[in-house]
């Protein structure tokens, strides 16, 4: 058998890398991206461009509908209506905020430390009252709020005594403060637990052979560690706040005497909207609103990332 000189072997050609063209490149990532970005302009995009549009005019009695410009912004601005509403809810905002999300890290560092006995049934029980929807987790508070049929009334009934009317007007926000803390007290446990299941065991442990006790490793080595987690749960909490509609708006059939139309920026733009017939108005102080959340959430965003 010949055998033939190493030159003379068959070379197999190089193989060719498959070369895609930019243009084919973009189609194929935009078939991707394409379903979000239309569901995302349907019903993201769409309705703030439908409100900005509708915040331009007003309805009038004589004339029909008129573009004004920025009147109605103006109108906003200097609505004591509007301004009582949000002073209300940044008066909510400041006290259950970080009662709620003092609970929640409590009670995360409580079933993270492992001393817990029984910890997966007390994650469940904290966490389950965030599968109550809003609207039946309001009308069984208002239930055990009322001073005639519910359990206030037959605790007063029942020993004599006159509790507090929790639906009065200086105790009704304070109640509907109570109802979101029990709604997502275990929302926001379920975030700073997440977190510190993260953390590695050997931060604690390189800490405790440091001599750090229980309490220095919480405030040394957890917290800082879950910062992240603890400025979002604040974001998340801050935007639910200025959101506050459910509860007010269930509560107000039982206490119509301390709950206005307007007790909340949102439940006055559904007023507005649906009672008062003044679409154009309500389109701008929904927008207002917006704007102002967004304003304050990125704030707070900002300076959790700058003490980080």
């Amino acid at each position: 058998m010949t055998l033939l000189p190493t030159s003379a072997k068959a070379v197999s050609p190089p193989r060719r890398r498959a070369r895609f063209r930019p243009g084919t490149q973009a189609l194929a990532g935009w078939g991707f991206a394409g379903p979000f970005v239309a569901v995302f302009g349907l019903v993201f995009l769409a309705p703030i461009g439908y409100a900005l549009y509708l915040s331009l005019f007003r309805d009038r009695l004589i004339g029909g509908t008129s573009f004004v410009g920025l009147d109605n912004y103006g109108q906003a601005l200097t609505d004591p209506k509007f301004w009582e509403g949000l002073a209300r809810v940044g008066l909510f905002l400041a006290v259950q905020v970080p009662v709620m999300l003092g609970i929640a890290l409590l009670v995360a560092l409580a079933i993270d430390s492992g001393r817990l006995y029984g910890k997966g049934f007390f994650r469940i029980a904290v966490f389950l009252p965030y599968a109550v929807p809003a609207v039946v987790a309001s009308l069984m508070w208002g239930f055990i709020y009322g001073t005639r049929f519910g359990l206030v009334g037959n605790i007063n009934d029942a020993f004599g005594v006159s509790l507090p009317d929790p639906l009065s007007p200086s105790l009704v926000l304070a109640s509907i403060g109570n109802i979101v803390t029990w709604e997502f007290v275990g929302y926001n446990m379920l975030i700073f637990y997440s977190a510190l299941k993260v953390v590695p065991r050997s931060l604690y442990e390189a800490a405790a052979i440091d001599g750090a006790g229980e309490w220095r490793i919480v405030t040394s080595v957890k917290l800082p560690a879950i910062r992240s987690a603890l400025v979002i749960a604040t974001i998340f909490s801050i935007i639910g706040s200025f959101q506050l509609f459910n509860e007010p708006s269930i509560l107000q059939k039982l206490a119509p005497n301390a709950i206005t139309s307007d007790f909340t920026p949102n439940l006055y733009t559904y007023s507005l909207s649906f009672s008062g017939r003044q679409h154009n108005y309500a389109a701008t102080v929904a927008i207002v609103m917006g704007v102002i959340t967004a304003v304050i959430a990125y704030t707070v965003q900002l300076r959790g990332m700058r003490k980080g």
